[in-house]
């Protein structure tokens, strides 16, 4: 393993953190923000694209950043030793005229062994946060395979939440901070379940103003399409799938769980309640320093049901992955994770 800068200086933590497709768009994003916002001075790129890395590993060495302790290998098990906090963007990336369900087999492959690798390099890593797409699938086989407690894996859901407050923030022609409390649930993808009823809009509730002259019925339709379709919109206009806001957001997470201040976006969690069960799906919860906690959501009924919904097409997808035999049937699963 290279090291590129060896300096010493306070971070938030210095337990090591491992960006797995660092190569990537995404991965790359995140090495930067992760080094920009100080979270820890030792960071760890992984790829299997090893010139593409040190590519990455050699710009980040240009910026001058101070303290980092900057390592990339190639190697899996030389990237995961000692690790403590993983970030995971490396899947397929999603191309245009696909949508995420589309990368469910490949990308699902990966994250069994993203999850076994896991186990046998690092099973005392403490948060571990799986970003590539269809993220509630890929989390969910990367926590089966981990051995982690649920609380200890996230996926990134706060984006579709984020959409939303831009979306908003753009129709009132206001700064997007006037957008309190947006919120998505569910799927991160076409069947995600966009909330009205959470929101204001510079401190009056969003749903008293649908159906009105300020925001008609029809507007509003068109802005939760805007939303579900956010992915889309940006692969149409970059020619490319997102890389700045999901590595932006994946990073808060994780430093969250290393002591920052707490996540308070939507994000995906495994869920087991009774309502809910055996599937990761974005739901209200809080990331901090101890990981996961999952709040209520609160709705209404017009809205539980459209998470309903989502929740049905999200067990689809992984019956389909137990149909794939990439996952054993629900029953067997805590022969390979106890804390399932």
């Amino acid at each position: 393993m290279k090291s590129l800068i060896n300096l010493h200086m306070d971070f938030l933590t210095d337990e090591k953190l491992v960006i797995v497709g660092a190569a990537g768009m995404i991965g790359s994003n995140m090495a930067q923000t992760a080094a920009m916002m100080r979270l820890t001075p030792n960071i760890c790129l992984y790829d299997t694209y090893a010139p593409g890395l040190e590519g990455v590993a050699e710009e980040i060495a240009h910026c001058g950043f101070k303290g980092l302790n900057l390592t990339f290998t190639s190697d899996i098990k030389e990237a995961f030793t000692g690790a403590k906090y993983i970030v995971s963007s490396g899947g397929a990336a999603r191309k245009a005229g696909m949508t995420r369900e589309d990368l469910l087999r490949g990308n699902s492959e990966i994250a069994e062994q993203l999850g076994k690798d896991i186990k046998a390099y690092c099973p005392d890593v403490k948060h571990v946060v799986v970003v590539f797409n269809p993220a509630d699938i890929t989390g969910l086989v990367t926590l089966i395979y981990s051995g982690l407690k649920p609380s200890q894996v996230s996926t990134l859901a706060a984006l579709d939440s984020t959409r939303l407050r831009s979306e908003l923030a753009k129709y009132f022609h206001i700064p997007a901070d006037k957008i309190q409390n947006s919120r998505t649930y569910g799927g991160h993808g076409e069947q995600m379940a966009v909330f009205a009823s959470t929101t204001t809009v510079a401190g009056q509730p969003l749903s008293e103003i649908i159906g009105t002259e300020a925001l008609p019925r029809q507007a509003w339709e068109e802005i939760r399409q805007r939303v579900v379709q956010g992915g889309k919109n940006i692969i149409d206009l970059r020619g490319r799938s997102s890389f700045q806001s999901p590595a932006y957001l994946s990073i808060e997470m994780i430093a969250a769980a290393m002591g920052g201040p707490s996540f308070t976006w939507p994000v995906g969690t495994y869920v087991n309640n009774g309502e809910y069960n055996h599937i990761m799906m974005a739901m209200e919860t809080t990331v901090d320093k101890n990981g996961v906690t999952v709040n209520p959501v609160k709705g209404t009924p017009e809205e539980h049901k459209e998470l309903d919904q989502s929740y049905h097409h999200l067990c689809k997808l992984r019956d389909e992955v137990i149909s794939l035999g990439i996952i054993p049937p629900i029953s067997d699963w805590s022969k390979i994770n106890p804390n399932l």
